[in-house]
């Protein structure tokens, strides 16, 4: 009897040429083990049973989504090969969402999954099959009672598609060793576009690996390329040097060696680049060092960080000749504050100037410095004592609360093969009725500025946060950053929303939905711009932030709650109550439950900085600190810049900055957004504040604000003022740093809108109300912004 591929010892074929030139790494040949979701013994089940044990694969059955993500994700058991889920009854077992979760755990890129449909299904609705392949599914088939037929169905799925698997899946291993290697890798396609890089690579260029990956050999080296191509494209190994493009403007030569690889067919698909810095280099790297010695060290970052990489090297085109720093200055200084900070800068800038460009560098790095969170922060030297007490009671001493993880961040892209950009999982599959396909159509424009956030709150009655949510985190591949299941971040936003005060006319579920919105659609322009100051956990956990940045809010300002001795005020000392409050019961809830704990698959370093962003975005949102905010971000980033210079190093001081203003312009956004929403948004608030009012004459508190008295308040005005001091000055930096023109126009219109309303006389909720009418009736002022501009 002929022995099965399984069966056969390892050297009973003689091996090729071809393997003794390009060895190959055996795949993992293990017992296959199969999981079989069915919500009943039926027997289409019993025929698959029979037939997983007539080919000796290791069942394991289940009979309800749940379990059969519990099951795969099972550290000991789990893991399947195969998994074969019943679509033909989706109110049992929705195997569409099933899909999703799974592809959304971690380990499952090489599992086979298999839909068992009805053969009405293939020969009357083919859309169903094509859902079920876009959400994951490799394979559909019908069912059948018969064991023949499922034992003919399991063995070709087998070998066509679980040993191809196999032997993909061998090439992490590969991967990982080319990772650990000392010596620079890249791989590049056939036109030298970088596909591939490892850690040692960044050592080499002086960038972060997703600097590299994505980009032309040519736009890393001053030198021509072509000669490597003529060479390799004749299957010839190339072998000499090239100038790199180091980002501190210095030349370095690198040894270049070049193999061509045919991946398919005959011509070179691929051509792997070995690089080898020359003591040149290293030389002009160490002059480097010595130079700034005598200047003071920032924080101290662990050996082998990216950002430890990218602060041993100089910008010149950000020093004082540059028009992109006098710009930010000189806008700063027309803001209606100073700090002490503002002038120093602004002396150092004007020194500058008149200095030799060595000296022009060292300014520039002081200057860094002086813009870094938390400068007269206490840093952590050596101590030497004989007593390990002493030690352990000064490091407390000095190091108040958690250790800043953001200044310690591991590259979320520590190996980066690229792909196809940002994942697209398509959208959330509803039922099919008039208001969940509404609901589908509105989701599928989640992204656009314009995005009609009330006629998603009427869709959902007044529950928005879960669907825009789950869309959200869908398309900037949360689910797979945090190595979490879909299911479990559904059952978080619908907790978080639970959380939120209906009874609220403005802090409510559909201003976390708003601001979530426009977090995300801030997220995609950066992206879109590519400035690469955003990972996949800052967006993730940017939108996180956006979703319960104002949670368990109770409709009255921090003020209020301090001046009626709140028990919240109490807890928090008077100081950011309402901020502190949204942030701790974000991690409470989440916490608190493990069905519905998002972090719970991350490792404890990856959680610590989750945390640590999501904690300080939300901070961020604190209106007092305003200013101080806004300078920061202006003076690093600038404002009215029309040059396409490259920005400022994304240090994580920058980083900070950036989602810092992001979370607050998504907050406010409300003036910059169509004139319909803009009214609806400030409707809104006015009514909150003045409830505020109301019950503060009532219980005879301090007014927070006496202008808001529901009986005398212009809406008109406090909007014309919301927008000339706090929005306008913020957008403006806001656009010029990620280019969006739109909140600018609306903004402009909206103004003019208002000044014209209280012109008109348009000042109380009534009068407010029937300008909302007229705009609802006449479509076209809420759209006519393009008319005027």
């Amino acid at each position: 009897m002929a022995l099965t591929p399984e069966e056969e010892p390892l050297d009973s074929c003689p091996r090729l040429v071809s393997d003794l030139k390009f060895p190959n790494l055996l795949p993992p040949n293990p017992v296959i083990k199969i999981l079989i979701a069915f919500c009943k013994n039926d027997p289409v089940f019993e025929a698959l049973v029979n037939a997983s044990h007539r080919l000796s694969l290791e069942p394991t059955f289940v009979k309800s989504a749940e379990s059969a993500i519990d099951a795969f994700q099972n550290p000991s058991s789990g893991g399947h090969h195969i998994i074969i889920v019943d679509a033909r009854y989706p109110r049992t077992i929705e195997a569409e969402a099933l899909g999703r979760s799974i592809r959304n755990s971690k380990g499952s890129q090489h599992t086979t999954m298999v839909a068992v449909v009805k053969k009405s299904v293939f020969e009357k609705d083919d859309t169903a099959v094509i859902s079920l392949l876009d959400v994951g599914y490799n394979r559909c088939i019908i069912e059948s009672p018969h064991v023949s037929i499922c034992s003919s169905e399991l063995r070709q799925i087998q070998h066509s598609l679980v040993r191809p698997q196999n032997v993909i899946s061998t090439q992490q291993a590969l991967y990982t060793a080319l990772h650990r290697s000392r010596e620079a890798v890249i791989i590049t396609d056939d036109t030298l576009r970088a596909q591939y890089a490892n850690r040692a690579s960044e050592r080499v260029l002086n960038m972060k690996l997703d600097e590299i990956v994505g980009r032309s050999l040519s736009d890393l080296v001053t030198a021509d390329i072509s000669n490597i191509l003529s060479h390799t494209s004749r299957y010839k190994d190339y072998d000499g040097y090239l100038t790199t493009r180091r980002k501190s403007q210095e030349s370095s030569q690198i040894h270049v060696r070049a193999v061509p690889v045919s991946c398919i067919g005959r011509n070179p698909t691929h051509l792997v680049l070995i690089l080898e810095s020359s003591s040149s280099a290293l030389v002009s790297t160490n002059a480097i060092g010595e130079a700034l010695q005598t200047l003071p060290q920032g924080k101290e970052v662990p050996r082998g960080s990216l950002h430890s990489i990218r602060r041993g090297s100089f910008d010149v085109r950000s020093i004082a000749s540059d028009g992109l720093r006098r710009t930010s200055l000189a806008k700063l200084s027309s803001l209606p504050l100073e700090a002490p900070i503002t002038k120093v800068l602004s002396l150092l800038a004007q020194v500058q100037e008149n200095c030799s460009l060595d000296e022009a560098k060292l300014l520039d790095r002081v200057m860094e410095f002086l813009k870094r969170e938390g400068l007269y922060s206490p840093q952590m030297k050596e101590i030497r004592t004989e007593d390990p007490v002493a030690t352990d009671l000064i490091g407390a001493l000095l190091t108040q609360g958690p250790t800043n993880i953001l200044s310690s961040r591991r590259s979320s892209n520590d190996s980066i093969i690229r792909g196809g950009g940002r994942p697209s999982t398509g959208s959330i599959v509803f039922n099919k009725t008039k208001e969940s396909s509404q609901l589908s159509d509105l989701l599928q424009t989640a992204l656009d500025w314009d995005f009609e956030i009330f006629k998603l709150e009427d869709l959902t009655e007044k529950r928005p946060l879960v669907c825009l949510g789950l869309e959200l985190f869908r398309r900037f591949d949360v689910y797979n950053t945090f190595n979490c299941d879909e299911m479990t971040f559904k059952l978080w936003l619908i907790e978080m929303e639970k959380h939120y005060h209906s009874e609220n006319t403005y802090h409510n579920s559909t201003h976390a939905a708003d601001v979530m919105q426009a977090t995300a659609v801030y997220l995609q322009q950066l992206s879109n711009r590519e400035l690469k100051i955003m990972d996949r956990m800052d967006e993730a956990t940017a939108l996180i932030a956006a979703a319960t940045h104002d949670i368990d809010h109770p409709g009255r300002s921090s003020a209020f709650l301090c001046n009626s001795d709140n028990t919240l005020a109490l807890l928090y000392n008077d100081i950011c109550v309402l901020e502190s409050h949204h942030a701790a019961t974000t991690f409470r809830l989440t916490l608190g439950d493990d069905k519905i704990n998002i972090f719970k698959h991350l490792d404890r370093d990856m959680y610590k900085l989750a945390r640590s962003i999501i904690v300080d975005m939300i901070l961020a949102t604190e209106m007092t600190r305003h200013f101080e905010h806004l300078a920061k971000f202006v003076s690093v980033f600038g404002t009215d810049v029309e040059s396409k210079d490259p920005l400022p190093p994304d240090n994580d001081d920058n980083q900070i900055l950036v989602r810092r203003m992001l979370i607050k312009c998504a907050d406010v956004s409300n003036p910059t957004r169509p004139l319909k929403f803009c009214v609806e948004w400030a409707r809104r608030i006015a009514e909150e504040y003045f409830m505020q009012t109301d019950e503060e004459k009532r219980k005879n508190l301090p007014i927070v604000m006496p202008m808001f008295d529901r009986t005398t308040c212009s809406i008109s005005k406090s909007q014309i003022g919301f927008i000339e001091y706090i929005i306008h000055d913020m957008m403006d930096a806001w656009n010029s740093f990620i280019e969006m023109p739109e909140i600018i126009r609306y903004m402009e219109f909206n103004y003019s809108q208002w000044k014209l309303f209280e012109e008109q006389g348009i000042n109380t909720l009534s009068d407010i109300k029937r300008k909302q009418m007229s705009l609802t009736e006449d479509t076209a002022s809420s759209i006519s912004l393009e008319e005027k501009f």
